[in-house]
């Protein structure tokens, strides 16, 4: 849906804007390709980032598009139930990420042979010689991956059909090639300069835009008085139906989804090279206390825009005739109010560009670290791990960057439907990988009980349950409605106890580590 609030003229200063913030980004990538030494510094800076930069470029990476697009619009249709327990899920498992994970995480993969990606980090962890577990990650990485990449080229290309009426799938493609640009030459310094600049640009971006929404809308009473009157909208135990006008009660099994988001984090393997990349683990607290504040903030506006859109844009579902449009179209509200702040006057249309800049920001954040941790999977723990052992440094990055390039590619094949939903995108993503990483990554942690086995077995087994649940299970409706993660995650935790306990421990070398790592830390 298009709808016509700008001036042809006004969108060509936006468009002017929003250019300016794409090469600015290429240019941060082609600084940082001189600082590039080793495939060490390519993958993860070489453990040289300050607090401020791995917290809100973890952030940055962390949230996307869906961030800008598919929260807002997830609270638009049905109001604060659905989008606010996901919300709270995802705030609690981002306090736990780093409060639990990020200096053990740190410590350990420098006792574990100085591992510089996740997959390594599990294969040195259980001293895998025949690299199973590095094998196993790749193709999971490679594939989960391609899917959470192809959501954000899903959100620039919807960017640019909703602010422009360009067409879907050439805009699409142009942001893909900015992503790989800057990414491919620049490396992990790079991304995580552009995610710290990308962050602070999403930040003001939220804030600006509920601020004017509100106005626009004609206060915070005239919008308590509008969505009071829709049913089950305000209700955290109910949520709105757009088809019928009715309040739709929400169970447990409806809560519990929602909030098992936050499980999610433990998993995350570019959330996770922020917590190995920081210098000074003495500074993990300071970042902790930056990225919570970020998200805490960041999550509740991002709800409250999509609410405050139903005063502001009521019209913005005009249209849409079936459920995949009524989604598709409600993730375009940040866009639109946007665009109506942008139209009052010059200065506001350049800074409406800016603003809007943050959804190519958000988008640009996540993917650009999807990339490079799959690059890193395939190049780092494939091609060296399993396929050419000595590979040198200038190999392993001639891989990498191919890999970049061939991981867009499909991601940008998955993007051309229009009508992709980010949340949905998001959501397969983020379960497979919660599942696949994220019991393991506790396990290796904090029991040193764990075996090789059951590493193997927990990742194999989450990751699969994953698919069986979504496309299998799921349709046999009531408690197995329950969003896949949580049944994958516990299902996953249970494999690596039991095949742990019925194998043989660890010999005194992984153990020595183990305590190694747990004093470090």
């Amino acid at each position: 849906m298009n709808l016509e609030i700008l001036t042809s003229n006004q969108k060509i200063t936006v468009f002017i804007g929003m250019a300016i913030y794409m090469i600015a980004m290429i240019s941060i990538g082609l600084y940082y390709a001189k600082k590039n030494k080793s495939s060490e510094d390519f993958f993860l800076g070489g453990r040289t980032l300050g607090p401020w930069v791995a917290a809100m470029s973890a952030e940055a990476s962390d949230m996307s598009s869906w961030l800008l697009m598919g929260l807002p619009g997830l609270a638009y249709v049905s109001g604060y139930a659905n989008a606010g327990w996901t919300a709270i899920g995802l705030a609690v498992g981002t306090y736990l990420n780093w409060k639990i994970v990020s200096r053990r995480l740190r410590s350990y993969t420098i006792v574990a042979d100085n591992a510089i990606t996740i997959p390594d980090f599990f294969s040195n962890r259980f001293h895998d010689k025949k690299k199973i577990l590095m094998s196993i990650s790749a193709i999971i990485i490679f594939v989960f991956f391609t899917i959470y990449t192809s959501s954000g080229f899903v959100a620039c290309g919807k960017l640019f059909v909703s602010l422009f009426d360009y067409d879907y799938t050439k805009m699409m493609l142009l942001s893909a090639l900015v992503v790989v640009l800057y990414t491919a030459v620049g490396g992990f310094l790079a991304e995580s300069m552009t995610d710290f600049v990308q962050g602070l640009l999403m930040f003001f971006a939220l804030i600006a835009v509920m601020i004017v929404g509100t106005a626009e809308a004609g206060g915070i009473g005239k919008i308590t008085e509008i969505i009071g009157n829709m049913d089950g909208f305000t209700s955290l135990l109910s949520a709105h139906d757009r088809a019928t006008g009715e309040a739709v009660n929400l169970g447990f099994i409806d809560i519990l989804s929602t909030l098992a988001w936050g499980l999610g984090y433990f998993g995350m393997p570019h959330i996770l090279l922020r917590f190995m990349a920081l210098k000074d683990p003495k500074e993990m607290k300071k970042s902790r206390v930056i990225a919570c504040t970020w998200c805490f903030i960041s999550l509740a506006v991002a709800v409250l825009i999509g609410v405050i859109g139903v005063a502001a844009v009521p019209n913005l579902l005009e249209g849409a005739k079936n459920a995949k449009e009524i989604t598709s179209n409600s993730e375009t509200i940040f866009i639109v109010m946007t665009q109506i702040f942008g139209k009052k006057a010059l200065p506001l249309t350049i800074l409406a560009g800016i603003i809007l800049s943050a959804i190519l920001a958000a988008t640009m954040s996540t993917s650009d670290s999807q990339l490079l941790v799959t690059s890193s999977a395939i190049a780092q723990n494939f091609y060296k791990g399993v396929i050419k052992k000595d590979a040198t440094d200038e190999q392993i990055l001639f891989v990498s960057r191919i890999t970049i390039v061939i991981v867009t590619i499909f991601g940008a094949i998955l993007a051309l439907d229009p009508d992709s939903s980010v949340f949905d995108m998001v959501s397969n993503a983020w379960a497979g990988f919660g599942a696949a990483f994220g019991p393991l990554v506790l396990f290796s942690l904090f029991w040193k009980r764990t075996t090789l086995q059951g590493a193997v077995a927990g990742m194999i087994g989450g990751g699969g349950m994953v698919l069986i649940w979504k496309y299998w299970l799921s349709n046999l409706g009531g408690i197995f409605k329950i969003y896949e993660l949580l049944p994958a995650f516990i299902f996953s935790a249970i494999l690596i106890v039991v095949v742990s306990l019925c194998t043989k421990a660890p010999d005194e070398s992984i153990i020595e580590e183990f305590e190694r790592a747990k004093e470090l830390a």
